[in-house]
């Protein structure tokens, strides 16, 4: 067991693993199989949270009107259409991720991740109401050339995420007690 499903709606929304993890790739794959999309992005395009929000809107296809904010980048991380996610869902590959680590927008960027990928993977809204759409599945892996999972746990570990982690990975969700 790995401690991690990237292939369908089930946490963890957000994954920190080495560069070329074996079971990563194994899910990856088997997400593209079932018709999934993968987009990579490399973390030279993310340095900070302007470029973030560009690189995102570019690699995922956000609508004109987005608002190039961490709010706005949540609710279009919830509202991908169908040719972005080929109606099962995605993974962003982040490469690189080492360059991010210690920037003072990468707590709060992985927070705004798991907050999209959270309402993306639900079929029901904020209220408890079922969607006029299917549950898609949203992930987002970091890849580190140097994986350091204590590391990458401080720098995770936030109030609002519930963070695990296992040998070769730390993995973060949403803190029910905080967002539900």
């Amino acid at each position: 067991m790995s401690g991690f499903d990237i292939t369908g709606t089930s946490e963890p929304w957000v994954v920190f693993v080495p560069r070329g993890h074996a079971e990563i790739d194994r899910q990856l794959g088997c997400l593209e199989d079932r018709g999934g999309r993968i987009y990579r992005i490399e973390a030279r395009e993310l340095m900070t949270p302007q470029s973030i929000y560009q690189s995102f809107a570019r690699h995922l296809q956000f609508p004109g009107y987005f608002g190039q904010n961490w709010d706005a980048m949540v609710d279009c991380l919830d509202d991908l259409c169908g040719a972005v996610t080929g109606q099962i869902g995605i993974a962003g590959v982040i490469g690189e991720a080492d360059l991010l680590l210690q920037l003072d927008h990468f707590p709060l960027f992985v927070s705004v991740l798991c907050q999209g990928a959270d309402r993306a993977n639900s079929s029901v809204d904020l209220d408890g109401f079922p969607l006029d759409r299917p549950a898609i599945s949203e992930h987002f892996i970091f890849e580190f050339r140097e994986f350091d999972r204590e590391k990458v746990m401080r720098r995770v570990v936030q109030r609002d995420l519930v963070v695990t982690s296992g040998d070769t990975f730390v993995a973060a969700a949403l803190n029910p007690e905080e967002w539900h």
